[in-house]
């Protein structure tokens, strides 16, 4: 709990130091990027606590029913363990495998806001590639969405998610939603 309570007030620490103007998208500093891989560490163990050994396999997830009232959503995203996790507050809600950029694509790390969500869209730089409940976090293109998950890196730099979990996620997050990518 005091290693959680010691991430979370470095996150606090990033989330202020980012400008209120809408055109900044990310914080990609050495320490965002530290307090985001240390976010995905805590994150794994937080799912142990909630779920037990569930051994999550591509396409899967898990998730819980916590009331809206245990505080903000933010998702944490762990790039060495392919997951996502969606957090209420200090409370797990959900874990998901993902998959992410193939090398030598990238997928960045660090501090990131939602900036614009749709339902369904399609993507201008790879021949029209559909992004089912696309959430985009960077001014470059790279989003969260639902798309194929083969339980390793295989996007051009997104967050691909299982579907039913994407689906899920669009519907409990909002444009403002802090998301976390750790290495």
């Amino acid at each position: 709990m005091r290693k959680l309570a010691r991430a979370l007030a470095a996150v606090a620490v990033c989330a202020l130091s980012v400008p209120t103007v809408p055109a900044v998208a990310s914080v990609e500093t050495v320490e965002a990027q530290m307090t985001a891989a240390s976010a995905a560490s805590i994150a794994r163990q937080d799912m142990f606590d909630a779920f037990g050994e569930a051994d999550i396999k591509p396409g899967q997830y898990l998730w819980r029913d916590v009331p809206k009232s245990a505080g903000e959503e933010r998702v944490v995203i762990s790039l060495s363990d392919q997951m996502a996790y969606l957090y209420r507050g200090e409370t797990i809600v959900a874990a998901a495998s993902i998959s992410t950029a193939k090398p030598p694509k990238i997928t960045p790390t660090g501090i990131f806001t939602v900036l614009e969500k749709r339902p369904m869209y399609r993507s201008k730089k790879y021949d029209n590639a559909p992004m089912p409940f696309m959430q985009r976090i960077d001014d470059y293109g790279i989003a969260m969405h639902a798309g194929y998950n083969p339980g390793e890196p295989a996007s051009h730099g997104c967050i691909r998610m299982p579907s039913k979990f994407a689906a899920k996620l669009y519907q409990v997050t909002g444009v403002g939603t802090p998301v976390l990518i750790g290495a």
